[in-house]
């Protein structure tokens, strides 16, 4: 309890634009709770991130579990947050937002680092390993499970050879007390107990099995497995567990690979990797937990501690730089992140003629909304273009993360109809909305429904 009131007193509700200059226009990156931005400390000039979040109990979660671990060399520093109103041009009214300011991180994702380095070697891998375990061995300390360990995650303070590799993002992190049930995860890095866990939570809540008393839970090792994961990349540039066909949903065929800890070392990439290497990814990708090697023991393995030179040059960094490679790794992270995400609400979409929603009405009448004097993206005059993909964005944000209090039925179609009128001449979208017999007020969507809903809307962005 006293953490929440320590995390709740850290966050300031003065506007941040008196210590902070925000650049709107520069974005460090892009994520399902929105892009990160760069902001300046007026003070020392400093260059900052700024990462964006609806402020509800799960961000004010992930920000009290990242400021736990933060104070770690190899977790990204958060330096204040704020909790301010914000409206951004797209939007008709200032929804309160936490704005976290964090370290930048100059150096780029784990993978993009990778790429640059034409002769990353053995050696580097050990050493980017014996870091992200040193973050991970903190976060266990105080017993949190990082849940989402991914390379997209490990970022690098600057460009220098020495630079450290810090871990981020703890949207899915959760203090294990024995409890973690909910499947988080994204599909290359998850572990078995994690499919156990989404298996028997989809059959509970379909019927097929009844509700057990004890509901099967899973603890802090998910991270080892996905560390695991995450070295067999490095050292060879693809994933030990892939399918044949590209699926948004984990196929049968790669799901059995991880349950089955069905992996190999082909020869081709693998023959001047060494047996060290080869001996820690083994014992990472145990399939049962208990048999798993701990933090402790990845940080005391004779990899991360060798003398030997390890000067051999990886497969890895060539993979790497064939961009398809790791798009196509990004866009099943994305897809199964999204597909997760979705909540089951029964949202009902219908037919697009007449608009009867009284707030669609309401908006269409009064027309934009001026500025109250809330923090406002300086971008008011953005091009229509750029307000036509932000309306985009919208729908599918709504899709994947419905805000909770509101009318879900309302806001969606709300927001539907905002994106059909800025992408109006859009034949294709204004075909496909027929096409779903939306009528600016309502349709029958359920939860696999709002996530194919959210893809359509992808596709014109």
């Amino acid at each position: 309890m006293s953490e929440d009131n320590n995390a709740d007193k850290f966050i300031k509700e003065s506007s941040i634009l008196e210590e902070y200059n925000i650049n709107w226009t520069q974005k460090l990156g892009a994520g399902i709770s929105g892009p990160v931005r760069v902001c300046v400390k007026k003070s020392t000039q400093e260059r900052l991130a700024l990462k964006i979040l609806i402020d509800r109990p799960k961000a004010r979660n992930e920000v009290r579990l990242h400021m736990m671990c933060a104070s770690h060399p190899n977790i990204v520093q958060i330096l204040e947050v704020y909790a301010n109103s914000v409206q951004f041009p797209h939007e008709s009214s200032p929804r309160a937002r936490l704005l976290i300011v964090m370290e930048m991180m100059e150096g780029g994702e784990l993978f993009h680092r990778i790429s640059q380095h034409r002769h990353f070697t053995e050696k580097m891998a050990s050493q980017v390993t014996k870091q992200i375990a040193q973050a991970l061995e903190h976060c266990h300390s105080l017993n949190i499970a990082h849940r989402d360990l991914k390379p997209e995650n490990l970022l690098f303070k600057d460009n220098s050879l020495d630079a450290p590799v810090k871990l981020c993002d703890f949207g899915f992190a959760k203090i294990d007390q024995g409890d973690l049930m909910t499947p988080q995860f994204t599909p290359y890095y998850v572990a078995p107990q994690v499919l156990e866990a989404q298996r028997r939570h989809q059959k509970e809540k379909s019927g097929i099995i009844p509700t057990s008393p004890t509901p099967y839970t899973y603890n802090k090792s998910c991270d080892l497995w996905s560390l695991g994961v995450i070295i067999y990349v490095m050292l060879c540039g693809y994933p030990p567990f892939y399918s044949k066909h590209h699926s948004r949903t984990i196929p049968k065929d790669m799901r059995k690979k991880i349950m089955t800890g069905s992996f190999d070392f082909p020869e081709d990439e693998w023959s001047q990797i060494s047996e060290m290497a080869k001996d820690i990814v083994r014992k990472l990708l145990k399939v049962k937990p208990e048999e798993r090697l701990t933090i402790e023991g990845v940080l005391a393995h004779p990899w991360l501690n060798c003398t030997e030179a390890l000067d051999n040059v990886l497969p890895s960094a060539q993979m790497m730089m064939d961009k398809a490679v790791v798009a196509g790794i990004q866009q099943a992270h994305a897809e199964q992140l999204a597909n997760m995400r979705i909540q089951d609400l029964n949202v009902s979409l219908k037919p697009l003629s007449s608009v009867n929603n009284p707030i669609l009405r309401k908006r269409k009448l009064l027309g934009p909304k001026p500025n109250d004097g809330f923090l406002n993206d300086p971008e008011n005059g953005a091009e229509d273009s750029n307000v036509a993909v932000e309306k985009l964005r919208d729908v599918i944000a709504q899709c994947i993360l419905p805000q909770a209090g509101e009318n879900e039925d309302e806001k969606l179609n709300e927001v539907m109809y905002e994106a059909w009128r800025f992408n109006r001449d859009c034949k294709l979208l204004r075909d496909g909305l027929q096409g779903m017999s939306w009528d600016g007020e309502s349709t029958g969507v359920n939860s696999t429904c709002r996530l194919m809903l959210s893809l359509f809307y992808l596709h014109f962005m």
